[in-house]
């Protein structure tokens, strides 16, 4: 079984085609396709369904993906941890929910590119749940993710502590009055899809609202869900920070236990510490002394 092949299935398990697996491995679309075919062969089975809208895996699929992932993420990590001779260089991946990235990420990334140049950093956005199954199969090195987080296989830092608020179209300027003046359904939740963890609490917040039936709808970006939320489409909860002063949506505080949330930086407790992890970590330290102070 080649790794290379292994490498390949895990790529196009995760982005869910051919061809964006090809984009992301740097390579054309036939050589994925025969590494995906040449596997299927070895083992016997197909591993993924075909169909209009990309590629599926099967069954046997599944229950390759995590022995797949755990092999392609040791090969990289035993190849980074060779050439670690303590000066940060290399490849560097990093995940995040895409409102930290969004707000409190410039920053940072631009002072660790300026200390370690040599750095090649990717950055890849998703769902708390999401990033953190990639840290634990090595595809991340470490991830910005929502707290808390207890898993034995995991270590974590706060980076950032954030107020959650609600936020609802301007002519909801008062609170009492979007209560008030809903179905007892209550309005859209709009939310990014399962596994976010600010969605978990919007559920929450709807229920002791008395609104525990209301319509959901999900969507992919920043600016789509706070477009959508100023089109008056529904209601969503996100940091502040996030909102800052838009004047198209209005903001609503809400209850400490309702909006305190810590973001924390987590990596894997086994993973080698190389060195471009712990520069970023200490990129990460000296942001999070300056937005304290």
């Amino acid at each position: 079984m080649e790794l290379s092949d292994l490498l390949t299935f895990s790529t196009v398990a995760r982005l869910g085609g051919i061809t964006r697996a090809a984009d992301e491995l740097n390579t054309v679309q036939s050589n994925v396709t025969q590494r995906v075919k040449a596997l299927e062969a070895e083992i016997g089975t197909a591993l993924f369904e075909r169909h209009s809208r990309g590629m599926t895996l099967t069954g046997a699929g599944r229950r390759l993906l995590p022995y797949a992932q755990r092999m392609a993420a040791l090969s990289r990590e035993a190849v980074i941890a060779a050439r670690d001779d303590g000066e940060p260089k290399g490849p560097l991946s990093i995940g995040s929910m895409e409102t930290t990235a969004a707000v409190r990420l410039p920053a940072l990334l631009a002072d660790f590119h300026r200390r370690f140049p040599a750095v090649r950093l990717s950055l890849r956005t998703s769902t708390t749940a999401e990033l953190m199954a990639g840290v634990l199969n090595g595809s991340l090195d470490g991830a910005f993710v929502a707290g808390p987080i207890d898993h034995a296989e995991l270590s974590s830092v706060v980076a950032f502590q954030e107020e959650l608020v609600l936020v609802t179209a301007r002519r909801w300027s008062n609170l009492a009055a979007l209560r008030a003046g809903t179905p007892e359904s209550g309005p859209t939740v709009l939310a990014f899809r399962t596994g976010c963890t600010y969605r978990q609490r919007l559920e929450q917040v709807f229920t002791e609202f008395g609104w525990p039936s209301s319509a959901r709808f999900e969507l992919g970006t920043l600016d789509g869900m706070i477009g959508c939320v100023a089109a008056d489409m529904g209601v969503t909860l996100l940091p502040r920070a996030v909102v800052g002063k838009n004047e198209n949506v209005s903001v609503h505080t809400l209850s400490a236990a309702q909006s305190a949330v810590e973001t924390l930086f987590i990596t894997r407790r086994t993973a080698h510490p190389f060195s471009a992890l712990q520069g970023f970590i200490a990129c990460l330290d000296k942001g999070t002394e300056v937005i304290a102070a």
